[in-house]
C-alpha cells in the first residue's frame, strides 16, 4: 500500500511539483508548503466549483425558458378553449332558437289542423245531412210516385165509368178532380226531382271538399312529423354530452337531475306539457310527441342547473399560471389538492354557484376560502393573499373570490384548490377534464 501511495505521489510530483507560499512580514518571513496533493485537491475542487455554476446556470436557463413555452403553450390553449366554448355556445344558441322556431311553427300547424279539423268534422256533417236530406227525397219520391199511379188507376176507372154510364155529369166533375190532383202530383214530381238533383250535387261538392281536406291534413301531418324528428334529433344530441359530463365526474345523473327538480319545482311557462282534448276519443299522438320533446327540453334545462351548481371549471386563468402539482401522493405524503403557480395578486374565481362557509386563517392553508355547493361537494382555494368574500355569502360561478398568495405552509406563490364531496378529497382534474369539450 505505502509503494502505491509513493508512486502516486511521485506521479503528481511530476505535474504538480511542490510549490511554496512565502508569507513576509516586518520581523520574519514564513512560508505555506502546497504539497502536490494539496494542489490536485484544490483544482478539483475548483473544477467542481465551475462546473455546479455551469450547470446551475444552465437549469435556470432551461427553466425559464419551459416557463416561457408553457406559458405560450398555456395561451394558445386557452385561445382554443375559449374558441371552443364560443363555438359552443353559438351552437347551443342555435339550437335554442331552432326550438322556439320549431315551436312556433308547431303552434301554428296545430291551430291549422285543429281547424282543419272542425272544417272536415263540419263538412261530414253537411254530408251526412245531404244524404239524409236524399234518403227523405226518395222515400217522398217513391211515395209520390205510389199515390200518382193510384190516381192513374181511379183515373182509368173513371173513364171506363164515363163510358158506361154515356158521361154523367157528376163523374165528369170527378174525374175533373181526378185531373187536377194528377196534375199538382205532376209538379210536386218534378220539384222533387229538381231538389234531388240539387243534393246530389251539394252532396258530391262536399265529398270533394272533404278529400281535399284529408290531403292537405296528411300533408300537415307528414310536415309536422318532420318537425318532431328534428327536435327529438335535436334534444338528444344536446342532452346526452351533458349526461356524459356528469358520469365521467363520477356523479349519479338520475338523483342529480331529481334533487335539482324538487329545488326548482315552478310550474307554467313554454316547457309546460301540453293537454289537448279528444272529446272521449283516441288519444292524439302528437300530444305525446310534443310533451316528450318538452320533458327533454326541461331535461337539458335542469342539466344546464346542475352544471352551473358542479366545479367543472378552472379557478384560474390558465394563460397566466402554470400547474406545479397534481393530486396524489407527494414527498411521501398525500397531496389532497392540485396547484397552479403564479404571480402574487392573480384573479381566483369561485368554480360553481354557492355560499361561502369559511373565509379566514387555516393553520397550512394560510388565507383560506371553503365553498358550500350542491349535491355534496365543497371546494377549497388556500394560500391566498386576499379574501375578497365573506361567510355566507352567496357566490356564482366566476365571479371573483380571492387572490393568489403565499400564505401558510407554501414555497412560493400558488393556488392550492381542492374539491371534497361528502367530505372526502377528490381530483380536482377529473371535474376540470370532464367538462373540457362541452363547457
Amino acid at each position: 500500500m505505502k509503494r502505491i501511495v509513493h508512486k502516486l505521489h511521485v506521479a503528481l510530483e511530476r505535474k504538480l511539483p511542490e510549490k511554496r507560499l512565502f508569507l513576509r512580514t516586518d520581523t520574519e518571513t514564513r512560508f505555506v508548503r502546497l504539497a502536490p496533493e494539496t494542489q490536485l485537491i484544490g483544482w478539483v475542487g475548483s473544477a467542481g466549483i465551475v462546473a455546479w455554476a455551469i450547470v446551475a446556470t444552465a437549469i435556470l436557463l432551461m427553466d425559464s425558458i419551459g416557463a416561457g413555452n408553457f406559458r405560450e403553450q398555456a395561451k394558445r390553449e386557452q385561445a382554443v378553449y375559449e374558441e371552443r366554448l364560443n363555438s359552443l355556445a353559438v351552437q347551443r344558441d342555435a339550437r335554442a332558437a331552432e326550438a322556439v322556431a320549431a315551436q312556433g311553427r308547431f303552434n301554428t300547424a296545430l291551430e291549422q289542423i285543429s281547424q282543419m279539423q272542425s272544417e272536415l268534422l263540419a263538412s261530414e256533417e253537411r254530408r251526412r245531412e245531404l244524404e239524409r236530406g236524399i234518403d227523405a227525397m226518395q222515400v217522398k219520391l217513391a211515395t209520390a210516385l205510389r199515390e200518382r199511379e193510384t190516381a192513374l188507376n181511379e183515373h182509368s176507372a173513371l173513364l171506363a165509368t164515363l163510358e158506361e154510364n154515356g158521361g154523367a155529369a157528376p163523374e165528369a166533375n170527378r174525374a175533373a178532380e181526378v185531373e187536377s190532383t194528377l196534375a199538382f202530383l205532376s209538379d210536386a214530381l218534378a220539384d222533387t226531382a229538381v231538389e234531388r238533383d240539387t243534393t246530389a250535387q251539394n252532396a258530391s261538392v262536399a265529398l270533394d271538399y272533404a278529400a281535399e281536406m284529408e290531403t292537405e291534413l296528411r300533408l300537415l301531418e307528414a310536415r309536422n312529423d318532420e318537425i318532431f324528428r328534428r327536435l327529438e334529433e335535436a334534444m338528444n344530441i344536446s342532452v346526452e354530452p351533458l349526461d356524459k359530463m356528469f358520469r365521467r365526474a363520477g356523479l349519479n345523473t338520475d338523483s342529480l337531475i331529481e334533487q335539482v327538480r324538487r329545488g326548482y319545482s315552478g310550474q307554467g311557462g313554454p316547457l309546460t306539457p301540453l293537454t289537448i282534448s279528444t272529446k272521449g276519443g283516441r288519444a292524439n299522438p302528437d300530444a305525446a310527441r310534443v310533451n316528450g320533446i318538452l320533458g327533454d327540453l326541461d331535461e337539458m334545462n335542469l342539466y344546464r342547473i346542475a352544471a352551473q351548481l358542479t366545479p367543472f371549471v378552472l379557478p384560474v386563468n390558465p394563460a397566466s399560471v402554470r400547474k406545479t402539482s397534481g393530486f396524489g401522493p407527494r414527498w411521501g405524503r398525500m397531496h389532497y389538492g392540485t396547484d397552479w403557480a403564479g404571480p402574487i395578486g392573480t384573479d381566483i374565481k369561485a368554480t360553481a354557484d354557492g355560499v361561502v362557509v369559511h373565509a379566514g386563517w387555516s393553520s397550512g392553508y394560510g388565507r383560506l376560502i371553503k365553498i358550500q355547493h350542491e349535491f355534496g361537494i365543497e371546494t377549497r382555494y388556500a394560500h391566498l393573499s386576499k379574501i375578497r368574500v365573506r361567510v355566507g355569502q352567496r357566490v356564482s360561478r366566476g365571479q371573483h373570490i380571492g387572490d393568489l398568495g403565499n400564505s401558510g405552509r407554501s414555497t412560493g406563490p400558488h393556488l392550492h384548490y381542492e374539491i371534497r364531496v361528502g367530505g372526502k378529497p377528490v381530483d380536482p382534474m377529473i371535474y376540470i377534464k370532464a367538462a373540457q369539450d362541452v363547457l
